[in-house]
């Protein structure tokens, strides 16, 4: 029998008592910044207290003060916009809009700790508006569950030890996942050069041939039209790709809003086709850019892109994608960009960027070869990020599962413990 089971069988036998935030905890709510705050990570002396807003992790640091607000330490809790995300801060700090701070009254009735971890799991509701939130009232109304202090202690100690170990496995799994994108980004920038062949990794890989290699200017080998829609005289409905909707860490799109005549924004503009590439000419160092699938053929994206549609005499449309991902692409980016807080570079300057042009044999091994490499690197279904993901879906299962105190539930999680358990062996 584990420790844990052993407390509850002691000192909850017929279940545990569930309280509100309210019942348990004074909540504050954060206010404006304070006058002399420095924005950004760095400190002084002086200016030594942290100053946080709702942001997530690194995000949630805004600044420093010389003062503080809060003398105790404490749980943020993000509430407008952004939801949740608690967070266990030190002693002096100062919360500003949006953040929300709780602090239980009494630590030997509520630990600091265990009321983070509840509060990752609790569910709760929030005013449905353009812009969720959850106001101070709504906070304190939460129930949770408070079982002994003992057994709250034990449970911080299980999850605390579960988190470091998922965290020290997902550091090495994300310290492993940014040396093989950097080996793919290698890579792939060695195969894309033409002009360097002295030690050939796609002679040695594909046996591929770097002859027969034209130098075309991207307008040459795209096709010059791009369709737009003309709202006034279209009735019916469209997905709307926007500059948020393309993923910077899988170049894919993640979400689309449905629009129509009525709501469509002014760039909503652009029909786009599968095997389009797009690439965010608004901000380009984002590096915002992806290939259209069938799922989003004859759709709207937003005139913050350059489209750029391969003629099928020059190049095959991957053939783009893959060069304009290479470091060369955004070193010409960088020089061709205008603005200094708005930096942008026109569809024209885009296309004015030249690319190696070989067969369309050439291009087509290639690509398999890159493909290969970057489904290897980047697709979340398989290798590590995969791992990644699954490590963090175990911790959630476990800490679900933990906190649940529902009893077949955490007689599972308790089995679990006593398999991780070390054998006792006579000898």
């Amino acid at each position: 029998m584990s420790k844990l089971d052993e407390l509850i069988k002691e000192l909850c036998p017929d279940g545990v008592e569930y309280k509100t935030i309210g019942e348990l905890c004074d909540v504050y709510t954060g206010g404006e910044a304070p006058d002399d705050c420095i924005k950004g990570s760095k400190k002084t002396d002086i200016n030594k207290y942290p100053v946080f807003s709702n942001g997530i992790g690194e995000n949630a640091l805004y600044g420093h003060s010389s003062t503080y607000r809060i003398n105790k330490p404490a749980v943020t809790f993000s509430s407008i916009g952004t939801i949740g995300h608690p967070e266990i801060r030190e002693a002096y700090f100062t919360p500003i809009i949006r953040l929300k701070v709780i602090i239980p009254c009494d630590e030997n009735v509520l630990n600091l700790r265990f009321l983070k971890y509840v509060l990752e799991v609790v569910e709760f509701s929030q005013n449905k508006s353009s812009l969720p939130n959850i106001n101070a009232n709504m906070l304190k109304s939460i129930s949770i569950p408070l079982p002994p202090i003992e057994i709250q202690r034990e449970i911080v100690r299980i999850l605390d030890s579960f988190t470091e170990l998922s965290a020290e496995l997902s550091a090495e799994l994300s310290a492993e996942l940014q040396a093989r994108r950097k080996q793919y980004e290698y890579y792939r920038d060695y195969l894309l050069d033409f002009e360097d062949t002295s030690n050939s990794i796609a002679d040695e890989v594909a046996n591929i041939e770097y002859k027969g290699v034209q130098y075309l200017a991207l307008e040459k080998v795209c096709i010059k039209k791009i369709g737009t829609i003309n709202w006034n005289q279209f009735n019916g409905d469209k997905e709307y790709i926007d500059l948020s909707s393309v993923s910077r860490d899988s170049h894919s799109i993640t979400e689309t809003t449905t629009i129509n005549s009525e709501n469509a924004p002014s760039r909503a503009k652009q029909l786009i086709l599968t095997n389009d590439i797009l690439f965010g000419s608004t901000r380009p160092l984002l590096k915002r850019y992806c290939i259209i699938d069938k799922s989003h053929n004859e759709q709207v994206c937003s005139t913050g892109f350059t489209v750029l549609r391969a003629d099928a005499h020059y190049v095959i449309p991957k053939w783009i994608y893959y060069n304009i991902a290479t470091e060369n692409f955004y070193k010409f980016v960088e020089a061709h960009q205008q603005g200094a807080s708005y930096p942008a570079i026109s569809d024209s300057e885009v296309k004015k960027y030249i690319i190696p042009v070989p067969p369309i044999e050439t291009q087509e091994k290639i690509v398999a070869i890159l493909d290969r490499f970057d489904k290897l690197a980047n697709d979340i279904s398989e290798g590590l990020p995969a791992e990644i993901e699954a490590r963090k879906k175990q911790y959630e299962y476990y800490r679900d599962m933990l906190l649940s105190f529902d009893e077949e539930r955490r007689s599972q999680f308790v089995k679990v413990e006593r398999e991780r358990e070390p054998v006792e062996v006579e000898q």
